[in-house]
């Protein structure tokens, strides 16, 4: 029995409403209805990429000791000529001989790193992570959503949804397409689209459920993932399944995260699922891929470390023009400051450690001082530990209106960490009127900034927040 053995989600926590959009851009909006997610200034697709993986292993409990692959996909990678998936192999603090590899361009290659992981030996961490942007006023730009979701997927007594069958279909037509570099995508007329999505879909969906051996109506939870909306409905309609067991697909408050959709709905699926149940996941992408899961025993006492329902429901509001300033549409006056200057690859690699997997220093010769926690660590210390998902405490905090920011004013405080260790971060997703003395703060990484086309990555803090506290669910 091999098949997904847990997941972890991100879900930014700014959001759009799409009714502030036609105000602004004089079109676009859609019907206006609900909010979309959109990637702060400080997160690209790996910084989300980064924190579904790390939400992964955290719901397992599990330091990645076991992985045999790790695996990232995105239509919009942070390079380019280099794996992005490195830095998330950093930030997990994966052992070297486990090797990490990318998958990009295209939003079929979350289901190429999703087979890969499943037809590969051992244990694998897939990840795939996305940013929609479309032109101002426009149907993507709406339709969008930002977001990023992890599979682990391996063998054994922990395997909460087994993948029984697997089966695609491929055809070359050219519907949707965007060269490098251009800031959104184009589309052919959509019933062109329509046509040739509706019968493949059709296709891959009766191939998979012949080969595992059961009919429409015996599928518990049916997903289809899509950037072609139409599409997706015409198979929804014509699948036999009842709306009632249709996974929705997240328009209202996420929005199309493009690369990242099917394992995000994958997971509110799974969340919702109950053991013995059938998952059908159908993604259209330059074809379809169909698979049929089925849910184990074990899923009944697996909880995410932040469901995609709690997510989903939390976010606060984005301002349009701060979110087209955001994308690079936009230009403001900047401060009148200098701008940071790029970050040493040397140096980044000599503290790789602190950097990206935001290890602390433990000791130092064994005197009275032995079990004192150094941030960042020293060269004197007997010990390195991980802290990235330790929580801290605000100690004292500052507002700065001076410093260069795509989103003033910067807030830094001055944190002491459960466990040991003090340390002055910058704050994250937080209003400066919302930051108090004795407020609790996670870790979350970051990129601080970009100069020279070299990305400057570390970790900041966000307010521990009530609503994103997980309650137990009924299934």
């Amino acid at each position: 029995m091999r098949g997904i053995t847990g997941w972890g989600t991100h879900l930014p926590y700014p959001r759009l409403d799409r009714s502030t959009i036609r105000g602004v851009a004089g079109s676009g909006g859609g019907t206006g209805a609900g909010t979309r997610t959109v990637a702060s200034y400080d997160e690209d697709t790996t910084t989300m990429g980064a924190e579904a993986a790390r939400g992964a292993l955290r719901g397992r409990g599990d330091r990645g000791d076991r992985l045999q692959s790790l695996w990232f996909a995105t239509t919009e990678p942070a390079y380019a000529d280099r794996t992005n998936a490195t830095l998330l192999h950093a930030v997990l603090r994966l052992d070297r001989t486990i090797p990490a590899y990318d998958a990009t361009g295209s939003v079929r290659s979350a289901m190429a790193v999703f087979r890969a992981g499943w037809q590969g030996p051992g244990s694998s961490l897939v990840v795939t992570s996305d940013t929609r942007t479309g032109l101002p006023g426009g149907p993507d730009e709406a339709a969008g959503g930002d977001a990023a979701a992890a599979l682990l997927i391996g063998d054994g007594e922990q395997v909460l949804a087994e993948i029984v069958a697997w089966e695609s279909v491929t055809e070359e037509f050219l519907d949707r397409w965007r060269t490098p570099g251009a800031p959104a995508s184009r589309l052919w007329e959509e019933r062109f689209g329509e046509a040739r999505y509706t019968e493949l879909g059709a296709e891959a969906l009766k191939l998979a459920l012949g080969k595992a051996g059961i009919a429409a109506d015996a599928v518990d939870h049916l997903i289809v993932a899509g950037l072609h909306d139409r599409a997706v409905a015409s198979i929804q309609r014509a699948s036999g399944v009842s709306a009632d067991r249709i996974t929705d697909r997240l328009a209202s408050t996420v929005g199309n995260p493009g690369a990242a959709q099917p394992a995000l709905l994958l997971a509110a699926a799974l969340e919702a699922a109950s053991p013995g149940q059938n998952v059908v996941l159908l993604s259209l992408a330059d074809g379809a891929d169909a698979v049929v899961l089925r849910t184990t025993q074990a899923l009944a006492s697996y909880r995410p470390w932040r469901s995609v329902r709690t997510q989903a429901a939390a976010g606060a509001h984005l301002a349009y023009g701060r979110y087209l300033h955001w994308r690079g549409m936009l230009p403001v006056e900047p401060p009148r400051r200098p701008e940071p200057g790029r970050v040493s690859a040397p140096a980044a690699h000599r503290n790789a450690g602190w950097k990206y997997g935001f290890m602390a220093g433990r000791g130092g010769g064994g005197d009275a001082t032995s079990d004192t926690v150094h941030l960042p660590p020293t060269a004197q210390d007997d010990t390195r530990t991980p802290v990235a998902d330790a929580l801290a405490t605000i100690v004292t905090f500052t507002v700065d209106r001076l410093s260069y920011s795509l989103s003033p004013p910067v807030v830094f405080a001055i944190v002491d960490f459960d466990g040991g260790g003090r340390l002055p971060v910058e704050l994250t997703d937080v209003d400066a009127g919302e930051v108090a003395i004795g407020g609790r703060i996670e870790m979350t990484f970051r990129r601080l900034a970009t100069s020279d086309g070299i990305h400057n990555y570390f970790w900041k803090a966000r307010p521990v927040r009530e609503e994103l506290r997980e309650e137990p669910q009924e299934k």
